[in-house]
């Protein structure tokens, strides 16, 4: 199977109030398709004069190799106990060390398999025409004060700063977030800016209404 930004925001409340009592600051999530990582987290640094502060935390995903779903919730575990220990500002002994190593066993004890490292040899590439990946959109649906209509397809890793750029522009009446795994998007370029298709209003509330509404 394959995953969606939907699956990952899901997966992620889910063992946030599972296993680390919903302590963790939700990060930005991105879907990729490294052959050589199958999950990333990172984050940016702020030093004060007493201490360093990490905030603007991206957790990413690999969807290059066809994985099963307990497989890709054991990568997922893996990244939430580094976003874990740099959220809460431990030092560990090593970037998997003693910490790292004692929250793995801890959750590897209610039946997950998470790896200090996992070797990608003999693992199968996804095959992108096979029904079992999803082929998902993260979808900026804007109106303007003149009537007009647009839908951008958007990259995931750019849709905070877009969102927070469509809520200071004047000509917005309305702007809302969806997902969708619509093929009707695949020839549209993943944007980073605030341009996109202009469509009848028709074609906006047909598209609108089948797709899942998300919020920032």
């Amino acid at each position: 199977m394959q995953i969606d930004i939907l699956w990952l925001r899901k997966w992620f409340d889910t063992f946030n109030q599972q296993y680390f009592d919903g302590g963790l600051p939700t990060p930005r999530f991105h879907i990729g398709h490294s052959r050589t990582q199958l999950g990333t987290l990172s984050y940016k640094r702020k030093r004060g004069l007493m201490r360093t502060s990490l905030y603007d935390f991206a957790l990413g995903m690999s969807n290059y190799y066809d994985q099963s779903e307990h497989q890709f919730q054991s990568v997922l575990l893996h990244e939430m106990i580094h976003l874990s220990i740099a959220a809460s500002g431990l030092t560990d002994t090593a970037p998997h060390g003693v910490v790292f190593r004692g929250m793995m066993s801890r959750l590897n004890r209610e039946g997950w398999h998470i790896h200090v490292t996992t070797s990608t040899r003999g693992m199968q590439k996804a095959y992108t025409g096979s029904e079992r990946v999803i082929g998902q959109y993260l979808v900026l649906a804007i109106e303007l004060a003149d009537g007009r209509h647009f839908l951008s397809s958007v990259s995931p890793r750019h849709a905070r700063a877009l969102n927070e750029r469509v809520q200071q522009a004047g000509e917005v009446r309305q702007a809302a977030w969806y997902t969708t795994s619509d093929p009707w998007f695949a020839d549209m370029p993943k944007v980073r800016s605030l341009r996109g298709r202009r469509v009848s209003a028709e074609v906006f509330a047909n598209k609108t209404a089948r797709m899942k509404p998300i919020a920032f």
